[in-house]
């Protein structure tokens, strides 16, 4: 507590001394104890007030609210006390006023926050969660209750509410497993297609994101969390952007007259949007609108204060001399203007949902960055390869840094120069070059463009030829690239997925990483699921499955999940003896893991009655009743199914004459 200064010497010089030596110390420490009492009173109000929290964070956040409600009576019988407080326990209410602040802000989060970041980012929230709770905790033990002048009643209500803290403390709910892994999912682009609507109507009902006023006010708070951040976007947050637009598509297909039944129950009440020209009855959100002009902002930019503007609104503001934030009249620290790239992709996302073109950036003049991009294009002309290595990393780097970089460096006619530079033979330009292409991929917008300059052959060149650096970025290129369904057919048909294999099996970790995730999407679609089994992938997979240090079980399992609703693929993994290896990860894997080995044994025991038989030998039934009941929504139905068949084998078998080999099994309860 040393940092901070204690009640008394905040009053001035003459009051830091004693307490007790003069009344006009005593009157201010009187007054500083009312006004003290008066501030915790209405920072638990405020907290009271907090309500409806994410589903994700319920229980711990209705139970920390729940429980700074009961020190009320405390606060207020300090209030209404005659006798001083000691130095010391005035520091104590300080310090817990302080903690109460961080308590309010973690609560609001968790009823206003941005509920796709509260279940992906679970780890992040329940430390910040107990860190708030321990601060707490200290703050309130640090109250001696037996000096202060309040009830026995109220005393033993504090002291229960300190006892609470410190049993709670370091102890965490269980999260909604099923939940994370789901959204994660769909986060990586990490599920088999035939999942994905199933994925997400279970992310929309338990996220509780079924209506236009729900997914608003999830782009809101995903906005505000960039605008904290000064308006640089982790890649995090990026992708976390695009999850919502996917989710929004699918509650749009599911309920198509959704825009229209929320408009009429929003516009009337909200008299603060702006009604756009040309579209009937549109309601532009207060958040989409530049303060300054409001107009739907087609550059949003955010100032040093953390406010967002439409560009040319504020460099007009900043140029005719003024040096405060037009909303909030603040002196401003910088005149920097920082893109607000979350925001730009928000507002696309909204003008693609209500069916109007998404505004289009004003062209300015060139810019410092634009001349510099010109400037090592010219050098990737050159024949000199030293001015073409430089050039080239230099543009891997500008790329990797933000949207607006990628944008510019393809406006500026950059890709196919990249492209052209995939066949050098210098290893160092390769790898630049390639890098340079996976880093502008990232942007939506430069997909397309990649692709049409031809570059895939020549990226798949740098797969099968290049240093192992290239060829794990050509893996990863490819992935990105493979996002684009009709993209997975161009890459598939081009030889990729052999030397994807090769990396499979002998690239360095990160090598295998990027080469499964590559694999996984261009599997999704089914002309590549032959090409992928004749490569050889079966063993590869299966090599990765039993491999000691298990690093690569959950990309592994995905692959097979899918391989195996192909002919091809059914046969080599039945081939392969994989039933005693699956019925060992049933038994032993995580939940995802299980459910991935659930989903291969019933493709794979589907008219082959010998692999269910086998993995019933092993002992699969105990592993599958307890899948059936405990695992997630996928892998209780593959258990269901699995178990449902072993009984058909059981009965069958027990029918015929003299048979007592199998027994039926018990049938489980799935909900």
């Amino acid at each position: 507590m040393s940092s901070k200064s204690s009640p008394a010497s905040s009053f001035g010089p003459d009051c830091g001394s004693s307490l007790n030596s003069h009344s006009d110390n005593d009157q201010i420490m009187e007054d500083y104890r009312v006004a003290l009492s008066h501030k915790l009173i209405d920072m638990v109000g405020e907290i009271s007030a907090i309500s409806e929290y994410m589903n994700s964070v319920k229980k711990q956040y209705t139970n920390l609210a729940r429980r700074l409600k009961l020190l009320t009576p405390m606060f207020e019988e300090i209030r209404d006390s005659k006798d001083p407080l000691p130095e010391d326990t005035i520091r104590a209410l300080s310090s817990l006023l302080s903690a109460l602040v961080l308590a309010k802000e973690l609560l609001r989060f968790g009823s206003e926050g941005s509920k796709i970041y509260l279940v992906l980012e679970r780890d992040q929230v329940m430390v910040k969660f107990q860190e708030v709770t321990s601060e707490l905790e200290k703050a309130l033990g640090s109250i001696a209750f037996e000096k202060l002048d309040i009830s026995d009643e109220v005393k033993e209500q504090a002291e229960l509410v300190l006892a609470q803290f410190r049993r709670a403390k370091g102890r965490v709910d269980a999260p909604d497993v099923e939940l994370y892994e789901d959204l994660l999912c769909l986060y990586n682009n990490s599920f088999d297609p035939d999942e994905e609507l199933d994925l997400l109507r279970r992310c929309v009902d338990k996220l509780q994101l079924c209506n236009v006023a729900d997914l608003t006010q999830e782009s809101l708070a995903l906005h505000e969390m960039v605008a904290s951040t000064d308006g640089d976007p982790e890649e995090r947050l990026e992708k976390m952007s695009m999850l919502l637009k996917k989710i929004k598509d699918f509650v749009q297909i599911t309920n198509p007259n959704i825009d229209l039944i929320e408009e009429e129950k929003l516009a009337p009440a909200n008299s603060g949007g702006k009604i756009l020209k040309n579209q009937k009855s549109l309601l532009v959100p207060d958040e989409f609108q530049c303060p300054i002009s409001l107009e739907l902002m087609r550059d949003p930019v955010i100032i040093s204060t953390g406010q967002t503007y439409e560009r040319t609104s504020i460099e007009k503001w900043l140029e005719a001399g003024h040096s405060t934030c037009p909303k909030t009249q603040q002196a401003l620290t910088s005149s920097a203007l920082t893109p607000n790239y979350v925001l730009r992709s928000l507002i696309a996302q909204w003008c693609e949902t209500m069916g109007i073109e998404p505004p289009k950036r004003p062209r300015s003049a060139p810019t410092q960055a634009d001349l510099e991009i010109q400037s090592l294009l010219q050098k990737l002309t050159s024949d000199n390869p030293d001015d073409q290595r430089s050039a080239a990393g230099e543009i891997r780097l500008l790329a990797k840094r933000n949207t607006d970089n990628r944008l510019a460096i393809a406006e500026a006619g950059a890709i196919p120069l990249l492209v052209h530079l995939l066949s050098t033979p210098d290893s160092r330009i390769q790898e630049h070059a390639v890098t340079a292409l996976l880093n502008l991929s990232i942007c939506e917008n430069n997909k397309g463009a990649i692709i049409s300059s031809g570059a895939v052959p020549g990226i798949v060149e740098v797969l099968k030829k290049g240093s192992m650096e290239a060829r794990e970025n050509a893996a990863a290129t490819l992935f990105s690239l493979s996002v684009v369904d009709e993209n997975k057919v161009t890459i598939g048909s081009s030889g990729a997925i052999p030397p994807l294999v090769t990396l499979l099996e002998e690239g360095s970790q990160r090598g295998k990483k990027d080469a499964a995730t590559a694999l996984f999407n261009l599997c999704i679609f089914q002309g590549n699921k032959g090409k992928a089994v004749r490569a050889g992938v079966i063993s590869t997979l299966m090599k990765l499955v039993t491999e000691p240090q298990r690093t690569m079980v959950d990309e592994a399992l995905a692959i097979l999940a899918i391989l195996v609703g192909h002919p091809e693929g059914k046969a080599a993994i039945g081939a392969a003896e994989a039933v005693p290896i699956l019925v060992d990860v049933i038994s032993n894997g995580s939940s995802r893991n299980k459910e991935n080995a659930a989903a291969v044994l019933v493709h794979l025991c589907s008219g082959a009655q010998q692999h269910l038989i086998e993995a019933q030998e092993l002992g699969v039934m105990a592993p599958l009743l307890d899948l059936s009941q405990n695992g997630t929504e996928r892998g209780k139905r593959k258990a269901a199914q699995l178990l449902e068949r072993m009984n058909r084998i059981a009965e069958t078998t027990e029918a015929a004459p003299g048979s007592s080999r199998y027994k039926p099994i018990p049938e489980p309860s799935v909900t």
